[in-house]
Order: structure tokens, then sequence, then C-alpha cells
């Protein structure tokens, strides 16, 4: 709803309220404005107000409701009425009754919604903080782009163009120079005015200092490339820190992860079964241990890593098409004999992807290893039903379990071995394909240099080894052999490839063809920007290395000491009870159903300890959840073979 088609009274009420706190609104106009949220401070107050009333009104009656379901019995107060003060009667239909309810429905609406305005007005701040972060991160790539742009030869309004056109690949600070275009190109401001009403709105104090400096630089005459081969350097050296500071979270991160969720359900499990075996209520606790702590604390664990973690946003392109219509008018005149070659081209279209398929059958699985899910889940789901209906009708519950979770670990490693194995396979040839674009970029700028195009480049390096990367040099070159110009060629390969390295050199060097002649320099810049991001990779993987090993031995050891519980001192504990039953004793009343019951929840609690382990391991060591399925698969399949071998 609009300021104008509100009534006037709300509209004046919102007014007076935003009047009443000048400065705690004047923040919220600043936060509204860095956040990009398009809204006015009176328009955004007024949705807030019309959200908290509808809250209010919602979890008021809802209370009510609830409330008349409510039965406090005579005596259930156990405050004691040392004044002697007349109590109401609280019996079901009295006014007292019905007056609590009404009370707790105003109380209820009340503070439902003052807590949603606050949440609203506090939103936009949060919003805010969000592209703070995402801005900080990606700075590093968009002023190495700027820096490229530049050392170019392109004016700086037609740098921030083309790097607002590229905020798919460039991620949110690409999207913060829309501003600047926009006041260049709709408000008649020109750039340093435009730079300098972005370093007053921008969210990122690193971005606002960073164009400070620029605007310094560009109305004192000064070497600009000189300026922001500088900052290129200093922001290297920030992310690098930044990472060891991200490191040094993620290693304590990792030994709280060692000691709250595999030394502590292991400490846990010694101590109930000891205790269960003495009398109290082992299978219960063992049960919340294995089906509520350990999934529940290791989500939290995973959820906690990702919002630390320093994420890489995925490139997105989006491809323009320009339809002419020049021609519009024209009549167009069939010609015959060419009826039969479209119909051959539809043909050859629709046939085309089950060429593909037959030529190569399991690339589509390694593209895209979520596919295997439309093979694996159906057969792991005809397997399992399978089994259940070979079992007996007459079957206990916990014979059933028992016989059937064997069959599901197996199902389950069906679907994770496959899915993990197409996984591994792309991301291994993904991590070739980046780690040989530096070399790549660096030898096309050195060709360049000796004044070869780009196009002769390409054919000049399709004859070198590049490793998992040559392969696309190939197609590159085939594309151009076949018409396609460089530009086209270098997109299809990202297409191709998906991965935000490439994606950020192609779109450096697609621009740098249209906007500069000086392509050798850029393809410099890029291989060096390109390298860093690699360096930056390695260091993580082998910092982390470490931990990732840290979490196999504690698996190994969580595992060996329940396997010796469940095949050493459970059995013994059975005899000794065998023999206490007939002279009476501690162990007495041990009995074989419940030792069973026991030995069953180790063995649950094994498995999906080894499940989340290998999760939080891929999440720790390489960074995706994904590449924790292989983890996964192999402790599931270590768990499954130590009890059904040792056990």
């Amino acid at each position: 709803m609009s300021d104008e088609s509100r009534p006037g009274l709300f509209r004046r009420f919102v007014e007076a309220v935003v009047r009443r706190d000048p400065v705690k609104y004047n923040n919220l106009r600043q936060d509204l404005i860095s956040a990009r949220l398009g809204m006015t401070v009176e328009g955004y107050v007024g949705r807030s107000v019309q959200f908290a009333l509808l809250a209010g009104m919602f979890f008021g009656l809802l209370v009510y409701f609830i409330s008349g379901f409510v039965h406090l019995p005579a005596g259930s107060i156990q405050i004691v009425n040392i004044l002697h003060l007349p109590m109401p009667l609280l019996e079901k239909g009295s006014s007292s009754w019905y007056l609590i309810r009404i009370f707790a429905f105003m109380a209820a609406a009340a503070i439902a919604g003052a807590a949603s305005y606050a949440l609203a007005l506090r939103y936009p701040a949060l919003e805010r903080g969000n592209r703070e972060t995402k801005i900080n991160l990606s700075l590093h790539n968009t002023v190495s782009y700027i820096y490229a742009m530049r050392r170019g030869g392109a004016e700086i309004i037609d740098i921030f163009r083309s790097l607002s056109e590229n905020a798919g690949i460039y991620g949110e600070s690409a999207i913060e120079f829309r501003q600047v275009v926009r006041d260049a190109d709709y408000f008649g401001m020109d750039v340093v005015s435009a730079i300098r009403h972005l370093s007053e709105t921008t969210p990122s104090k690193k971005l606002k200092e960073f164009l400070e400096d620029l605007l310094s630089v560009i109305e004192s005459g000064g070497n600009l490339s000189a300026f922001l081969s500088t900052r290129v350097r200093i922001y290297q050296e920030e992310a690098r820190f930044e990472q060891k500071q991200f490191i040094s979270t993620l290693e304590f991160v990792g030994e709280a992860y060692v000691t709250a969720f595999v030394a502590g359900p292991l400490f846990l499990v010694i101590v109930m079964v000891v205790m269960g075996l003495l009398g109290g209520s082992a299978i219960t606790q063992l049960s919340v241990v294995a089906y509520a702590l350990l999934p529940i604390g290791s989500l939290i664990m995973i959820l906690f890593i990702d919002l630390i973690s320093v994420k890489e946003e995925g490139a997105e392109r989006y491809t323009k098409m320009k339809v002419l219509e020049a021609f519009g008018e024209v009549r167009v005149v069939d010609v015959d004999g060419e009826e039969t070659l479209f119909k051959q081209l539809a043909h050859y279209d629709r046939i085309r992807g089950i060429r593909a398929f037959i030529r190569a059958p399991l690339r589509g699985f390694v593209v895209d290893a979520r596919r295997t899910f439309l093979i694996t889940v159906p057969a792991a789901l005809l397997y399992l039903l399978a089994i259940f209906l070979n079992l007996p009708p007459s079957l206990p519950f916990e014979a059933a379990v028992s016989a059937v979770d064997d069959h599901v670990v197996i199902a389950a490693l069906l679907v994770m071995i496959c899915y993990a194995v197409f996984f591994e396979v792309w991301r291994r040839e993904i991590k070739g394909m980046e780690g040989a674009v530096p070399e790549f970029l660096a030898r096309m700028a050195g060709i360049n240099q000796v004044g070869l195009t780009l196009a002769q480049a390409i054919e000049i390096l399709v004859r070198t080894n590049l490793g998992v990367l040559s392969y696309e040099i190939k197609r590159i070159s085939k594309d151009i052999a076949w018409g396609a110009n460089v530009q086209d060629a270098l997109v299809r390969f990202e297409h191709r490839v998906r991965t935000p390295v490439v994606s950020r050199s192609v779109t450096l060097i697609t621009t740098a063809t249209r906007m500069s002649g000086n392509i050798s320099e850029i393809l410099t810049i890029a291989s060096k920007d390109a390298q860093m991001s690699q360096v930056l990779r390695q260091e993580r993987n082998a910092a982390m290395l470490l931990y990732l090993a840290v979490i196999y031995i504690a698996f190994f050891v969580f595992i060996f000491v329940v396997v010796v519980i469940s095949a050493q001192f459970l059995p013994l504990l059975e005899d000794v009870g065998a023999q206490a039953s007939q002279i009476g004793g501690t162990f007495g009343d041990i009995g074989s159903g419940s030792l069973l019951s026991i030995k069953r929840l180790l063995y649950h609690i094994c498995l999906i300890q080894a499940f989340f382990s290998g999760l939080v391991a891929g999440k720790m060591g390489e960074g995706s959840v994904r590449a924790g399925v292989k983890h996964a698969a192999i402790m599931l399949f270590i768990g499954l073979a130590a009890f059904n071998l040792l056990v």
C-alpha cells in the first residue's frame, strides 16, 4: 500500500511517529538507503505498523483460543496466601476465567505487536550488514577488474558501466556501482559527484574508504593505475589475513566438535550403559542421545560453520538477445527444397541429447551428480521394499528393526556412493581447470605481446599441455574455426565449466576486447587474480587437512570403544546376569532383551555419528556438505563392517 492510498489520518499518525524520534528514524533512513530497499521512512514505518497490528491480532487470538483449553485445577497455584486475600474462582465458564482469557489476549497482542514492530524496524539494519559482508568479500575481485580495465585504457565511467552489467559475476560490490551509472546517466551528475554520492550511501566501510581515496586521486589528477595497483595488493594481503583468522576460528570449531559431539557422547554412552545395567533407564537415555542429541547438535555445528564461512558466491551470466525487425514487413518467399533441410535440422535438435547420452552415458551424471538420485533413490526404495515384504509377519518390533537396519544402511550407501563418486570426478575436473587457468592466461598474455591476436594465441595453445584444460582449449579453438568469434567461444567455455574463477576471467577478457586494444596487460592482471584465488584455496585446504584427520581419528576411537562395549562388556554382563538371577544380586535383573536393545542402540549411535561426522568433515575440510558425502559414506561403511564382523 503506497503513501498516497493510505487514509489521511493514518498517514499523519505515521508522520507524527517519525517526527517524535528524529535520531532513531534518521538512522532507519540511512539503513533503508544502504540496504537498497527502495522505500521512504514513512512508507516503511507505515508497513511496519500494519505488520505489527496483524501479528498482534493473530497471536492474541491464538492465545485466547488456546487458553480456552487450559484447565487450572484447585490448588494448582502453589503461592502461599499469607495475607488471606480473596482468590478468584478459576473454574471454566466463570467470569474470572473469561477475564483472564481477555487479559491473556491483550497481553499476547501487545507483546507480539511490539516485538513485530521492533523486528520490522531492525530488518533494514540486518540487511545492511548482510550487504556489507557481501561487498567486502567481493571487493578484491572488483578492484582487480577496475585496475585491469584501467590499464587497458578504458575510462572510469565505462569501467563502472561494464562492471554493473556483470554484477552476476562480481557480486554485491558490482551492484553498488550501478548507483554511480544511474546517477551519471539519469540524474545529470558528473562522475566525481556520483562516486561521492555512493561513498555516502554504501553500507561497506571498506568500499567507502576506497571510493574516498579514489576521489582524491581523480580530483588531484594523480596516477589512477598506480593507485589501483596498490589497492589490489592491499586487498590481497587483507584477504590472506582474513582467511588466517577464519582458519583459526575453524580450528577452534573443530576442537569443539570433537570434544562436544564425539568425546562427549562417548562418555555419555559409557556412563548410561553402566547405570542402565545397574537398574537405570539406559534405553530411553541412549535413544535420546542417538536420535536427538547427535543429529541436532551436528546440524547446529554445520549451520554454524556455514554461517562463519567465507562463501564465494556462484557466478551468474545473463544473455541479452536483440531481435532486429528491420525486414519485418518483407514477405518471405519459400524456396523449394529447403523444407527437407529444415526437417533434418529439427530432427537433429530432437535427438542431439540422445546421441550425446549414447556417446558418453555417464557424462551427464558427472556434470550434475544429483541426477544419480533419479536412479539410485528408486533402486534403494525397491530394495528396501523387497526386504520389508520378506519379513515374517509375526516378527517382534525389536527383531524387525535389528533385521532391517543393516539393509537401510546398504540402501543409503548405494545412494551416497554413486553421488560421491560422480561429484568427486566433477570436482577434480574443476579443480584441475581452475589450477591451469592462471598459466593459460599468462601464456595468452605472452603470445599477445608479440603481436598475435587472441584467436591465434588460442590456436597455438591447443598444442600445449595444460592438463584437464587442454580439452576445453581444443573446444574453444574448434568453435572459432567453425565461425564463432573469440568472445562467444569463451562464453560457451564459461557456460560449460560454471565456476567463479573462470567466469571472472572470461568476463574480463570479453569486456576488454570490446573496450580496449591493450589486451596483454589485462590478461596478465587476470592471471595474477586467478593465481591469488588458487593460493588462498590451497592454503585453506592445507590448513584444514589436519582437522580432517582429527575427525577421522576421533571417529575411529569412538567406534573402537563402542565395539568393545558391544562385543566384550555386554556379553560378559549377560553371563553375570544369568548367574546372578539364580542366586539373586545386583545384576539379577539384567535380561537378554534389554542387552539386545542396548546393543542395537549402540549400533545406531555409531551409524548416526558416522553420517554426521562425515558431513562435518566435508564442511570443515573442503567447505561443502556435498564434499562430505564421500566421508560420510566411508565412515558408514566402516561402522557397518565393524559391527557385522566384530560384534
